[in-house]
């Protein structure tokens, strides 16, 4: 009797196991491109033609007028008393007319140690007519986003200064004729930066200087459109950039410089959904048409590979550095860089020509970049061009973009 009793339940174990047996599998959603997105993404946008020109770099370029985007630290080694910078880009110009980023700064030494400085940034994203038929007149709408900074800047040493800058930022997107529980966003950030610049140095057949900058920049909390809405991360961003100056002589000088960026923003994980199912036909894959799902251990988009990226800021600036899915080399791509050099000559005219790159599952940009400067008596121009190398469209390709300096009390401060 125990030998029938054994062989019958080997039978069974045998059946269940060969047919309809409940098996694990796990589907990963379409999601092989990560890229990292924030809002206010146009915080990122480089406002003026000469760090455009550079290859969208300016954390360890020398100072000018429009440092306050990059690197405020570099306005207390500035041979002028002061100055004001005007800039203006159009966005999608081969599309639209009347979209574009106005930026407008200013900057005062107060002594040889301190300097203050602020900033305007107004994104516009143009008038778009909202309509519910072909009879509706309609309804005029003007979405757009700006941020306001101030900043202070101490010399802690003779070739080293640290400043930091307090932002707000209001991003008016969501539009509330067709939300009406959409309000325009309000949220506030920082940044923290250093900028180091050598003495001249005599080297066999020229001068040279060195140049070093690092920046976090838009430190703060994260910000919802509505009550209940999606959280946004900001765009927390980490610069660094060194640079070298080749000084010929007294007119000539070529600056070649290099930058890294990486977002402080957690990496999109991979998602996907975990299928409990009884698999009648044996084949280890479910198929909806034969085998049973079952309903109650089954799970909808759950992290397959990761880091839970629904986490406060500053987690997230610590958990940016090791979460990407695809271990270390992916946390390498999530690394952008700019490569630029720039030919000045007696102070009064400058070539410049740059290259940005992004790897291609992380945003895939890609673009050249020529610009020229001038300078007469207290007004400089600077004008910029950009060639995109990317399978994906610029929104700023074959755009033109102008920048004017105005630079009072130059010459009060010798730096050199």
């Amino acid at each position: 009797m125990k030998k029938y009793a054994l062989t019958l339940i080997t039978f069974i174990l045998i059946t269940n196991l060969s047919f309809g047996q409940e098996t694990v599998q796990l589907v990963p959603n379409d999601n092989d491109s990560r890229v990292i997105t924030t809002g206010l993404p146009f915080m990122l946008i480089a406002p003026d033609a000469r760090s455009a020109a550079l290859g969208d770099m300016g954390v360890a370029t020398s100072v000018d007028g429009f440092s306050q985007q990059y690197n405020p630290a570099k306005y207390v080694f500035s041979e002028a008393k002061s100055g004001v910078g005007l800039s203006y880009t159009p966005y999608l110009s081969r599309l639209v007319n009347d979209i574009s980023i106005s930026y407008a700064t200013y900057f005062n030494r107060i002594n040889e140690f301190s300097a203050v400085s602020a900033s305007f940034k107004y994104f516009s994203l143009g008038e778009i007519t909202l309509t519910q038929d072909e009879n509706d007149p309609g309804i005029n709408v003007k979405p757009n986003e700006f941020a306001a900074d101030v900043a202070y800047t101490l010399r802690l040493a003779d070739q080293f200064a640290m400043s930091v800058a307090l932002r707000f930022m209001r991003s008016d997107l969501r539009i509330n004729q067709v939300d009406p529980n959409a309000n325009a966003a309000n949220t506030f950030g920082a940044d923290i930066t250093g900028y180091y610049q050598s003495e001249e140095e005599a080297y066999n057949d020229f001068n040279g200087r060195w140049r070093m900058g690092f920046a976090i920049q838009n430190l703060g909390p994260k910000f919802t459109y509505d009550d209940g809405g999606r959280e946004n991360f900001q765009p927390t961003n980490l610069r660094l950039g060194a640079g070298f100056d080749f000084i010929f002589d007294e007119y000539s000088k070529l600056g070649l410089t290099a930058e890294v960026s990486k977002l402080l923003v957690p990496t999109p994980p991979i998602t996907g959904d975990r299928l409990v199912f009884t698999d009648n036909n044996d084949n280890g894959v479910f198929d909806a048409d034969e085998d049973d799902l079952n309903e109650e251990a089954t799970q909808r988009n759950i992290i397959l590979e990761g880091q839970d990226n629904n986490v406060g800021f500053l987690s997230g600036i610590f958990q940016s550095f090791g979460d990407a899915p695809g271990g270390f080399s992916e946390e390498l791509r999530e690394f952008t860089w700019s490569l630029g050099a720039e030919y000045t000559y007696q102070e009064n005219f400058a070539f410049r020509a740059g290259y940005f790159n992004e790897a291609e599952d992380k945003g895939a940009r890609k673009f050249f970049a020529l610009g020229a400067g001038f300078k007469y008596t207290t007004i400089n121009l600077d004008l910029s061009y950009l060639f995109s190398a990317s399978r994906v469209q610029s929104p700023l390709e074959n755009t033109l973009r102008f920048s004017l300096t105005f630079n009072f009390g130059d010459g009060e401060y010798d730096e050199y």
